[in-house]
């Protein structure tokens, strides 16, 4: 096993990265700009090394700087989290070329699955259903509006180095579709310095259904059930749980099963999800994308298949063979995680940095995890993602999990920032969200109308 990793990350992620090295017996390093100077990861890490200021592109994205803090620190291996550098498979390739392990898989998989246009078309040779769709890049308005019309709308016009929710944009007709590709376009330009956009037929309504799967060097390919995320607001998820309640016996099999004939076209090694949008209507199901690191939600699969999948990510990576085949894994109750953020619902979810002056996270009784960096008297920086916490409950079945939550969010009190905890309550408490009864347009078109009504 490693001696000793780098967390090449900040936040709730490199605080769980963390204890799961601390519990196989690894030392970590952990990173951080000077704006994360007094951030727990900062504390609880075996050594920590300044890499930059504040701005995540002179710090957290900065590979020279992490790359030689992994040098000078003697780590073995790095492990990017969820987010900056993590699907950069500039930067897999430049942990390659130090002799440096990058937890996660190697760069020719990232080019190849992180684009979407590439992934698109292995995933057809690999016989896993995708929605039509252009054949390759497309870099102006003019190809947009030909093959818009050859697809028929509506469709969604995606970045094809995207990710995160960026340069998405859904078109329903011809006269929205030239300023919505160039935003996109801008958009993906700015967050990825690459433009280069692709066309897909929209499926509407749907849900989003992603299933999370692991391979090892040896060639072991399984997954770990399925995620339903279709609870997002701007194309970012707010709520996710598994298992889906809009899936059966009959197709959960079929859609786990071409994740996993996915992951094993590409020789996939390491954790990663396959992301499917399902067409209820119909029961038919398309690959969508694939994410090629840890989740963010990767804890409600944990609780429902009792594998630790931040460990798996660090044994696989170590050369380790996967510490459970596939007819190990079983599958037990139902879990949901809410995403805490700092933000202020009721002003257009603007971010709510500050300090935080009184702390209380609910606790308590079997089946309740709370991942976090928060600390009483953190000052939460205004440089990063607004995330500071996630609610994971687990529960024998879906009601006693959505009891849970709602428990678990009553009890939460943060004070000295504004947070979604209000908004998270209304939203587990709602009849449609209690009786599974939404797709991927319910927040936006149903429930935010009417809580933004509310004084």
């Amino acid at each position: 096993m490693f001696n000793k990793i780098l967390i090449a990350n900040r936040g709730e992620i490199a605080v769980r990265i963390i204890r799961a090295a601390r519990e196989l017996g690894v030392g970590t390093v952990a990173i951080y700009s000077t704006a994360d100077r007094d951030a727990l990861h900062v504390h609880l890490a075996d050594e920590a090394i300044c890499v930059g200021p504040a701005r995540s592109t002179e710090s957290y994205l900065n590979m020279n700087n992490i790359l030689s803090a992994a040098v000078a620190t003697g780590a073995q291996a790095i492990h990017p989290g969820f987010g900056f550098l993590s699907e950069n498979s500039k930067f897999a390739r430049l942990c390659e070329e130090m002799n440096i392990k990058f937890i996660g898989p190697s760069a020719k998989v990232m080019d190849m699955m992180g684009d979407k246009i590439n992934a698109r078309a292995e995933m057809i040779k690999a016989g896993v259903p995708v929605t039509p769709g252009s054949e390759g890049e497309v870099h102006t308005t003019d190809e947009a509006v030909k093959i818009a019309e050859e697809i028929g709308y509506p469709i969604m016009l995606k970045a094809s180095a995207g990710g995160g929710g960026k340069g998405i944009r859904k078109v329903n007709n011809v006269e929205e579709l030239v300023p919505a590709f160039e935003a996109a376009q801008a958009e993906a330009q700015a967050a990825f310095g690459n433009g280069a956009m692709f066309i897909e037929r929209m499926i509407f309504p749907a849900r989003h259904i992603e299933v999370q799967i692991l391979g090892d060097s040896q060639g072991n390919v399984i997954h770990l059930g399925e995620r339903d995320c279709s609870l997002q607001r701007n194309n970012q998820k707010v709520l996710e749980e598994s298992p889906s309640v809009a899936i059966g016996h009959t197709l959960r099999q079929e859609i786990t099963a071409a994740a996993v004939k996915a992951a094993q076209h590409v020789s996939y090694e390491n954790a990663g999800t396959i992301e499917f949008l399902l067409d209820e209507s119909s029961g038919k199901f398309y690959f969508m994308e694939m994410n090629t690191r840890v989740q963010v939600e990767h804890p409600v699969t944990e609780f429902v298949s009792g594998v630790d999948i931040v460990k798996e990510q660090i044994r696989v990576a170590n050369g380790n063979e996967l510490s459970v085949k596939q007819e190990d894994v079983t599958f037990s109750g139902h879990a949901i995680e809410c995403r805490i953020n700092a933000e202020n619902p009721k002003f257009n979810f603007a971010p709510s940095p500050g300090r935080i002056t009184n702390l209380f996270l609910p606790s308590g009784g079997v089946g309740l995890r709370v991942d976090s960096a928060m600390y009483s008297g953190y000052s939460i920086p205004p440089y990063y993602d607004s995330m500071i916490a996630k609610v994971i409950v687990h529960g024998e079945n879906r009601f006693e999990a959505l009891m849970k939550m709602q428990r678990a969010l009553l009890e939460f009190d943060v004070e000295g920032v504004i947070t979604n905890v209000d908004f998270q309550l209304e939203l587990i408490s709602d009849p449609h969200v209690v009786a599974g009864d939404y797709d991927t347009s319910f927040l936006g078109n149903v429930f935010l109308p009417e809580y933004q009504k509310e004084d």
